[in-house]
């Protein structure tokens, strides 16, 4: 308990520097890759709920399930999220994967208990320019609408990935064995679903259709607009909205 209160002391003196709204930065998309097997990841899921707290920032937890053998198999991983963290691993030029690992803004890491290293990445990806805009709207039929736009002053990678992400915004399970037994541990935009619906060239903008809902009854959802690299590994994150 204590080593928490610690991380949630210095995230607010960290953060307490950037007002909770901010229109002019770019959504920072933060993702954890955690396991509820795992003893080292509470921490990291409670930094991460701190993280929610932050218009400007999207954290995402992506429960992996390569943990589920030491006595606890966890109730929200999956096998895609494995396969995402294994990509971001190639893209890094490592075959190692661990958690609690978070990737910030698809091309940073760190070690997501270590509040410090986790913060100053999130402000060096606060101060960036963004490249990408992107505006929701509706069609006269009321259909919702996404619209991707480049900004000139940068240049834009030739495959961009526009991916659906649908989250939960909070959940509490309690651990009934493995490393983590007796503890309620409450997870924050659990991941259920990443779905890539468009691919863009970043050169003329373009319109996307979205379902309606967009995400199902219980759960939120946000649109991520990221870098392809050569052999399909994610790259960086140009662009995030979150959709109502």
């Amino acid at each position: 308990m204590r080593a928490v209160l610690t991380l949630f002391l210095v995230c607010a003196i960290w953060l307490g520097t950037f007002p909770a709204t901010a229109q002019d930065r770019p959504l920072t998309v933060v993702e954890l890759f955690t396991s509820q097997g795992c003893s080292s990841c509470p921490p990291a899921d409670a930094l991460l709920g701190k993280l929610s707290e932050y218009d400007d920032i999207l954290p995402l937890a992506l429960h992996v399930d390569y943990w589920d053998y030491i006595g606890w198999k966890d109730t929200f991983a999956q096998p895609a999220h494995t396969k995402r963290q294994k990509a971001y691993a190639y893209s890094f030029g490592t075959r190692s994967i661990y958690t609690p690992q978070m990737v910030i803004g698809g091309v940073d890491q760190a070690v997501g208990s270590h509040v410090v290293k986790v913060m100053d990445v999130i402000h060096r990806h606060q101060e960036k320019t963004p490249g990408v805009v992107l505006r929701t709207d509706q069609t006269e039929s009321g259909t919702p609408l996404l619209r991707v736009a480049g900004m000139t002053r940068r240049d834009l990678p030739g495959k961009i990935l526009v991916q659906l992400v649908r989250f939960m915004p909070i959940a509490q399970v309690d651990i009934g064995r493995g490393e983590n037994a007796g503890l309620s541990i409450t997870s924050t935009n659990v991941v259920t679903e990443i779905v890539a619906f468009g691919i863009w060239d970043g050169a003329e903008a373009v319109e996307y259709e979205l379902p309606d809902p967009i995400a199902p009854k219980g759960q939120a959802a946000a649109v991520i607009v990221q870098a392809a690299k050569s052999g399909g590994y994610p790259g960086e994150i140009l662009a995030a909205i979150r959709l109502e």
